[in-house]
């Protein structure tokens, strides 16, 4: 997305809108206490996972289970590795699964700009090997995560055993940018060169982040979903100021993805991988410069859009809102389930 988009998230998670980003809607507190406060100069929680070296900046991963094919999952605008932990838990008991935080969330370190989508897959790429996680992998993808691991599989296409699409966002998908108004996903590209991805850190890459420290927010009431301490760790998280620097650069270069896809069809360009493509019933929209009817149609249409980029696909509608990881974990980890299983035996869904 451009710049200059901006969405309610709190109706993006709730399905009232289809992509989620960074800026969080404060609903109500939710009761949190010690570090998950978020306070100034409070020190960070120890993380769940490990930090991998990526050679001057160090991102954080966090596998369980055993067996394969390992899972990994690439979470939302806003999300972090461990607001996925309801689905975590039910995915380890059957295979391998590795959530993590792209650079500059929660405690990966800010990562070299510009944050394309090719960057983000380079450095899980990498993670993934130095920590001696083997492919091919099952990849999920929520909302912008799911256009991540697209581009993941069509760039690392041996690495890849099958896809998971929850509730993804994808070209020429609408979003509200505030004033009632809409902005269609690639619509707002600049046809820039998509700069090949490194993992070398420069004085350039460094953020430019506030000198204050954000305040702290209290947590949107879906998040009760979470046990207590992945809600304190959601409390320290989501003010990090780096985390604003790292998805304005993201919203902004995947525009140019997204024109890309818009250009020509997509169908059929991952082949024959499982793919399980998860969809939430209703959108839930109001009426903007185009009438909810007709955000609610193009939607639907862009969502079997999704299902034809495998000819091995299959797509599922839940009675859930966009936040399925939270709202409906077992429909999730049922999907990832039938492509695990699909990959295992080598044949189709």
């Amino acid at each position: 997305m451009g710049r200059g988009a901006r969405i309610d998230e709190s109706q993006a998670r709730r399905g009232r809108v289809t992509f989620k980003i960074a800026d969080v809607a404060v609903i109500a507190a939710v009761s949190i206490g010690s570090w998950g406060a978020s306070l100034p100069g409070a020190a960070a929680p120890p993380p769940t996972g490990k930090l991998v070296d990526l050679g001057g900046h160090r991102l954080h991963v966090n596998c369980t289970g055993r067996g394969g094919p390992v899972v990994v999952v690439e979470t939302g605008l806003g999300d972090f590795s461990f607001d996925w932990v309801l689905v975590q838990r039910r995915v380890a008991a059957f295979t391998r699964v590795c959530t993590y935080d792209r650079a500059g969330y929660a405690w990966s370190d800010p990562g070299p700009q510009p944050r394309t989508f090719a960057q983000l897959n380079l450095e899980l790429r990498d993670a993934l090997s130095k920590l001696g996680e083997r492919g091919p992998f099952v990849l999920v993808g929520h909302s912008y995560g799911g256009p991540v691991v697209r581009n993941f599989a069509l760039t690392y296409a041996r690495d890849v055993a099958g896809v998971v699409l929850v509730d993804s966002a994808f070209e020429g998908m609408r979003v509200g940018i505030g004033g009632n108004k809409t902005l269609r996903l690639g619509e707002d590209a600049r046809g820039r060169p998509i700069p090949a991805p490194r993992e070398e850190i420069s004085d350039a890459d460094e953020p430019a982040v506030p000198a204050e420290p954000a305040k702290p927010q209290p947590l949107d009431p879906m998040y009760r979903a979470l046990p207590a301490g992945e809600q304190k760790l959601r409390a320290w998280a989501q003010p990090l100021p780096q985390l604003e620097v790292a998805e304005a650069s993201q919203r902004e270069w995947s525009s140019e993805y997204f024109a890309k896809w818009l250009a020509r069809s997509q169908a059929g360009t991952l082949g024959a991988i499982p793919l399980v493509v998860l969809t939430r019933a209703e959108g839930g929209y109001r009426d903007a410069d185009v009438k909810a009817a007709e955000l609610e149609r193009e939607r639907r249409e862009g969502q079997a859009m999704l299902a034809k980029l495998s000819s091995d696909s299959r797509q599922v509608i839940v009675r859930s809102g966009h936040s399925m990881n939270l709202e409906a974990p077992e429909d999730v980890a049922k999907a990832i389930r039938e492509v695990v299983e699909a990959a295992r035996r080598g044949g189709r869904l």
